[in-house]
Parts: structure tokens; C-alpha cells; sequence
């Protein structure tokens, strides 16, 4: 029998939820193990019975998703201060006229970035107030792919198109994981990514000789920017929250408690 872990870790790993998820459902009392209500700071053993009651699951219900087309100069991170946040632009004015949901306020704080677009870049950024959905989509374990369209200044040629493809470049002394390139133009490619380390295309780019001038964001798994223009948010449909979810395959990883 493994030893005992924190019950928000444990139900984190479980995807039952988030862990800030978790500890907001114990300190509200609706969290048992093994029939017991659940106090903050219990830790567990990863067999043991957890079970989220009626109330809480409702409370899990109304978490939001939404995704937007980040223009150039916005900040994806709320603890990047002093810079205008891509959170700000969600506001009634800015929904896409062809979004099937109304809107509905919301807590612009509570949306977290599930994936980083810099301030120098622009396109598909998903906010949510989802713990789970931000971390599995995060997380390169899960190969979530992430495609971009990159304009750049420099030469590329089939031996630096090989070295992405191969997974032979380096940052902060780890190998980076194989990208699918597509060259479209002489200097536009398209990028296929299943991890997204801070300004990675930028810094990849470097390391070959190359300067990237501009950064394009069009696809995060099965979600993809479609019609919305810069600016211009919608909320993301269970169903393509069902597709995001089964585009994340959970046969072979393991996460440790």
C-alpha cells in the first residue's frame, strides 16, 4: 500500500477537479472519504473513497471556457502588470454575434490562460476557469497539438527544417520534442506543437538563425480560430469541450502523488 498524499493532490490526479478546485469544495464541506466529510489538509491513501457532493459538483457545473483571438499587445497572464491582459477583452461588447450562448458575467479574474501567448503574438488563446481542462491542455504529456502560422526573416532550409522535425534542438539544456513543419511561403511556415515552453517558436527560431516577425496561433486540438476576428471571443460548446477531452489520451501516463 503507497503512503498517504494530500486529498486535493489526489483528487487533482483523478481529475475530479483542480486542486485550488478541491481545497475550495473541503473548506466548503462537500468533499467526503470513505463516508466522512473531509477537513482541509487530510491527506489520503490513493484507494480511499472520494466522493464530491450534489452541491459541489453544481458548483464545478458552472465553470466557464472561453476562447479568443488575441490581438498583438495584450498579456495572456493577469501577473504580467503594467500590460493590457487578454482577460480585459472579455467583455459583452467584444462575443462574437455568432455565439449559440448569451452572455453572461463573468469573473474575468477566475480566467486562466490554458497555454501562453505572448504579448508579441496574436490568434487562439483559451481561457478558462477549468483547472483540469488548463492542465491537460498544458500539459505536453497529453499531446494536445498546438498549430501556428510563423512569419520570419532568414533562410530555411531542408537541414534546419530537419532539426525541428527531429526533435535535435535544445533550450535550457533539454531536447525539445519533434514539430511538424509545413513550409507555405519562402518565409511562412506552418508549426505543429505538442508543448509550449515560454516564447518556444521565437527561441527555436534563434537557435537556427532565424527571426521570427510575426506569430499566429490557429488551432489548439480539435478547437480551432475559425471567423473570429481580432479582439472577438465566444464561449467554448460542451461539445467541443467532449472533443477536447477525448483528444487527450490518458493510456500511459502517470502522474505521481
Amino acid at each position: 500500500m503507497e503512503g498517504k498524499a494530500r486529498l486535493s493532490k489526489v483528487m487533482a490526479q483523478r481529475d475530479m477537479c483542480s486542486r485550488r478546485e478541491a481545497d475550495l469544495l473541503i473548506e466548503k464541506g462537500f468533499v467526503l472519504v470513505n463516508g466522512q466529510t473531509a477537513q482541509l489538509g487530510d491527506k489520503v491513501f490513493f484507494e480511499d473513497v472520494i466522493e464530491v457532493l450534489p452541491e459541489g459538483l453544481r458548483l464545478l457545473s458552472q465553470k466557464q471556457t472561453v476562447i479568443l483571438n488575441k490581438p498583438v499587445g495584450y498579456t495572456s497572464h493577469l501577473s504580467d502588470r503594467g500590460y493590457k491582459t487578454a482577460q480585459s477583452l472579455i467583455i459583452k461588447q467584444n462575443q462574437w454575434r455568432g455565439d449559440s450562448q448569451k452572455w453572461k458575467p463573468l469573473k474575468r479574474t477566475e480566467l486562466a490562460p490554458a497555454g501562453r501567448l505572448d504579448i508579441d503574438s496574436k490568434g487562439l488563446l483559451i481561457l478558462t476557469q477549468n483547472g483540469v481542462l488548463a492542465r491537460r491542455i498544458i500539459d505536453s504529456r497529453y499531446g494536445i497539438e498546438k498549430e501556428y502560422l510563423v512569419w520570419f526573416k532568414g533562410e530555411l532550409n531542408s537541414e534546419k527544417i530537419k532539426k525541428m522535425e527531429l526533435g535535435q534542438l535544445k533550450l535550457n539544456g533539454q531536447f525539445l520534442k519533434p514539430v511538424k513543419v509545413f513550409v507555405c511561403e519562402k518565409q511562412m511556415v506552418r508549426l505543429i506543437l505538442v508543448e509550449g515552453k515560454k516564447r518556444q517558436i521565437r527561441r527555436m527560431f534563434k537557435l537556427l538563425g532565424l527571426r521570427v516577425v510575426s506569430l499566429k496561433r490557429i488551432r489548439v486540438g480539435p478547437i480551432v480560430l475559425g471567423s473570429l476576428k481580432e479582439g472577438q471571443w465566444r464561449y467554448l460548446t460542451p461539445k467541443e469541450e467532449a472533443q477536447l477531452i477525448k483528444a487527450m489520451p490518458r493510456k500511459g501516463i502517470k502522474e505521481n502523488i
